[in-house]
């Protein structure tokens, strides 16, 4: 339990609303290209770091291969934070009060970010911790595994499109356009049978997993009071770890309750289909 409860302290620590927090003071106009520079930054980790891992407790078994890593984040990741992350920008103070937690919460456009982002990610999570139980049977085991990397890389791809080509457009229809590139995806992978169109629906769903954790702060930055962006991003990804964290549970019992994922991946497409039709609908109170 202590584990655990340091590793939650740590993850939400390097979380979105952290990452957004650290970053976004030092950038206005290349601000989304900045951000998505910082969150490829953690999908590349998990492309590099999760064979790494899996080496390491082959090799040295888990107990010790978790203490060398631990060790190794602690002489490597504590220095550089210190160096960086103790250097502040000079920006402009905002001298207006924060808005409290229930006023943002009762807001149109916090609640139109809030429950898009969250529908989209519960789908997300959901799909993506069934998805090699879902494609393995017709891919096999390595392909599978495979088809999960050929995501990640996708992901990374799409949110460095994002970022360079965001620029004055309108974050809204971008996150709806993404959502419902994902709802495609989905919709494959949930009928379709046999490599291409499985490998097509795995590019689809991953070019839009990356931009739904980078878009929120995105939005909120446009829509609120420089205040009030730090509670906002927080709330919102507070929100979004709450919900989504019952995805995968979610996920499988339809599964097992209908024999097979069908249902399950056609849910993810209605969730995300509908996340798109509410973050478009917050357009109008922004």
């Amino acid at each position: 339990m202590p584990a655990l409860l340091l590793s939650g302290a740590g993850w939400a620590a390097m979380s979105g609303a952290a990452l957004n927090a650290m970053v976004s003071p030092w950038f206005e106009r290349d601000r989304p290209k900045a951000l998505s520079m910082a969150f490829n930054g953690a999908s590349v980790g998990g492309i590099v770091f999760v064979p790494l891992w899996m080496a390491l407790a082959s090799g040295f078994g888990l107990a010790p291969a978790a203490f060398l890593v631990s060790v190794a984040m602690v002489v490597i990741v504590c220095p550089l934070a210190c160096r960086v992350l103790r250097r502040q920008p000079t920006v402009a103070v905002s001298k207006a009060l924060p808005l409290p937690r229930l006023a943002l919460l009762r807001q149109p456009r916090f609640l139109t970010i809030s429950l898009a982002f969250a529908l989209g990610l519960f789908a997300q999570i959901g799909l993506f911790a069934h998805l090699i139980a879902r494609l393995e049977p017709e891919l096999g085991p390595g392909l599978a595994a495979g088809a999960i990397s050929l995501i990640t890389v996708c992901a990374v791809v799409g949110r460095t499109l994002l970022g360079a080509f965001l620029g004055e457009h309108d974050c809204r229809l971008v996150a709806a356009a993404s959502l419902l590139m994902q709802t495609a995806g989905s919709l494959l992978l949930a009928l379709g049978e046999g490599s291409p169109v499985l490998t097509a629906g795995c590019i689809l769903f991953g070019l839009g997993v990356g931009n739904l954790v980078s878009l929120p702060p995105l939005i909120a930055q446009r829509e609120f009071r420089l205040a009030d962006v730090g509670t906002v991003v927080a709330l919102v990804t507070a929100i979004n770890q709450t919900v989504f964290a019952f995805a995968p549970a979610i996920f499988g019992g339809l599964r097992d309750w209908m024999g097979s994922y069908l249902v399950s991946f056609l849910v993810a497409a209605a969730l995300q289909a509908l996340a798109a039709a509410i973050v478009v609908s917050g357009r109008r109170f922004s």
